[in-house]
Protein backbone atom coordinates (compact mmCIF):
# COMPACT_ATOMS: atom_id res chain seq x y z
CA UNK A 1 0.00 0.00 0.00
CA UNK A 2 1.55 3.37 -0.66
CA UNK A 3 0.57 6.82 0.40
CA UNK A 4 3.14 8.42 -1.57
CA UNK A 5 4.09 9.79 -4.81
CA UNK A 6 7.18 10.15 -6.50
CA UNK A 7 9.14 12.99 -7.04
CA UNK A 8 10.20 12.67 -10.42
CA UNK A 9 12.16 16.58 -11.35
CA UNK A 10 15.25 17.20 -10.81
CA UNK A 11 14.85 20.20 -9.05
CA UNK A 12 13.28 18.57 -6.00
CA UNK A 13 15.77 16.08 -5.94
CA UNK A 14 18.45 18.96 -5.70
CA UNK A 15 16.55 20.91 -3.17
CA UNK A 16 16.53 17.87 -0.84
CA UNK A 17 20.53 17.43 -1.27
CA UNK A 18 20.85 21.14 -0.69
CA UNK A 19 18.46 22.14 1.80
CA UNK A 20 17.49 18.93 3.63
CA UNK A 21 18.79 16.43 6.25
CA UNK A 22 21.02 13.66 4.89
CA UNK A 23 21.67 10.13 6.78
CA UNK A 24 23.92 7.63 5.79
CA UNK A 25 24.10 4.04 6.27
CA UNK A 26 25.91 1.14 4.83
CA UNK A 27 23.29 0.15 2.18
CA UNK A 28 21.65 3.34 1.80
CA UNK A 29 21.61 7.22 2.44
CA UNK A 30 18.31 9.42 3.03
CA UNK A 31 18.23 12.92 2.50
CA UNK A 32 15.01 14.75 3.52
CA UNK A 33 13.19 18.20 3.54
CA UNK A 34 10.24 19.59 5.17
CA UNK A 35 7.91 21.14 2.26
CA UNK A 36 5.29 24.04 2.90
CA UNK A 37 2.18 22.67 1.62
CA UNK A 38 0.29 20.14 3.30
CA UNK A 39 0.49 16.98 1.15
CA UNK A 40 1.19 13.37 2.00
CA UNK A 41 5.20 12.68 1.50
CA UNK A 42 6.55 12.34 -1.72
CA UNK A 43 9.72 9.45 -2.32
CA UNK A 44 12.51 10.07 -5.09
CA UNK A 45 14.70 7.02 -6.00
CA UNK A 46 18.04 6.92 -7.27
CA UNK A 47 21.60 5.55 -7.60
CA UNK A 48 24.61 6.46 -9.59
CA UNK A 49 26.87 5.31 -12.79
CA UNK A 50 29.13 4.73 -9.97
CA UNK A 51 27.93 1.79 -8.63
CA UNK A 52 27.16 -0.60 -11.55
CA UNK A 53 25.71 -1.03 -15.35
CA UNK A 54 22.40 -0.30 -15.66
CA UNK A 55 21.16 -4.06 -14.23
CA UNK A 56 22.69 -3.24 -10.72
CA UNK A 57 21.32 0.22 -10.58
CA UNK A 58 17.79 -0.45 -11.94
CA UNK A 59 17.98 -3.59 -9.24
CA UNK A 60 18.87 -1.31 -6.44
CA UNK A 61 16.14 1.20 -7.42
CA UNK A 62 13.74 -1.82 -7.05
CA UNK A 63 14.37 -2.48 -3.86
CA UNK A 64 14.91 0.56 -2.35
CA UNK A 65 11.37 1.41 -3.68
CA UNK A 66 10.35 -2.03 -2.05
CA UNK A 67 11.81 -1.23 1.13
CA UNK A 68 10.18 2.10 0.83
CA UNK A 69 6.66 0.92 -0.13
CA UNK A 70 7.09 -0.87 3.31
CA UNK A 71 8.49 1.79 5.51
CA UNK A 72 6.92 5.02 4.34
CA UNK A 73 3.20 4.70 5.35
CA UNK A 74 4.14 3.62 9.27
CA UNK A 75 7.40 6.55 9.46
CA UNK A 76 6.84 8.97 7.00
CA UNK A 77 5.93 12.35 7.73
CA UNK A 78 3.40 14.07 5.89
CA UNK A 79 4.80 17.36 3.48
CA UNK A 80 8.43 16.13 3.49
CA UNK A 81 10.34 14.50 0.53
CA UNK A 82 12.91 11.96 0.90
CA UNK A 83 14.98 10.94 -1.18
CA UNK A 84 16.77 7.05 -1.34
CA UNK A 85 20.26 6.97 -2.84
CA UNK A 86 21.73 3.29 -3.62
CA UNK A 87 25.05 2.40 -2.24
CA UNK A 88 27.15 -0.66 -3.70
CA UNK A 89 25.91 -2.83 -1.13
CA UNK A 90 22.34 -1.94 -1.73
CA UNK A 91 21.77 -4.75 -5.17
CA UNK A 92 23.77 -7.08 -2.75
CA UNK A 93 22.85 -6.49 0.69
CA UNK A 94 20.10 -8.93 2.74
CA UNK A 95 16.71 -6.97 2.42
CA UNK A 96 16.14 -7.06 6.21
CA UNK A 97 19.17 -4.78 6.59
CA UNK A 98 17.74 -2.79 3.75
CA UNK A 99 14.77 -2.31 5.79
CA UNK A 100 16.91 -1.68 8.75
CA UNK A 101 18.98 0.98 7.95
CA UNK A 102 15.85 2.30 6.11
CA UNK A 103 13.87 2.27 9.29
CA UNK A 104 16.76 3.74 11.46
CA UNK A 105 17.73 6.57 8.61
CA UNK A 106 13.83 7.62 8.67
CA UNK A 107 13.30 7.58 12.12
CA UNK A 108 16.47 10.36 12.85
CA UNK A 109 15.67 12.49 9.94
CA UNK A 110 11.83 12.84 11.45
CA UNK A 111 13.67 13.85 14.63
CA UNK A 112 16.30 16.64 13.12
CA UNK A 113 12.96 17.74 10.89
CA UNK A 114 11.05 18.07 14.40
CA UNK A 115 13.50 20.20 15.75
CA UNK A 116 15.19 17.11 18.30
CA UNK A 117 18.93 17.59 18.03
CA UNK A 118 20.99 14.23 16.64
CA UNK A 119 22.94 12.26 19.70
CA UNK A 120 26.51 12.57 19.75
CA UNK A 121 28.13 9.41 18.63
CA UNK A 122 29.71 7.93 21.78
CA UNK A 123 33.65 8.08 21.81
CA UNK A 124 35.69 5.04 22.99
Amino acid sequence: MQNYTHIKKRADFLLAAKSGFRFVKPSLIVQSRKRDDDDACRAGFTATKRIGNAVIRNRTKRRLRAAAAKLLPEIALNSCDYVFIGREQTHKAEFSDILRDMRHSLKVLGEQMNGVPAKPKKSD
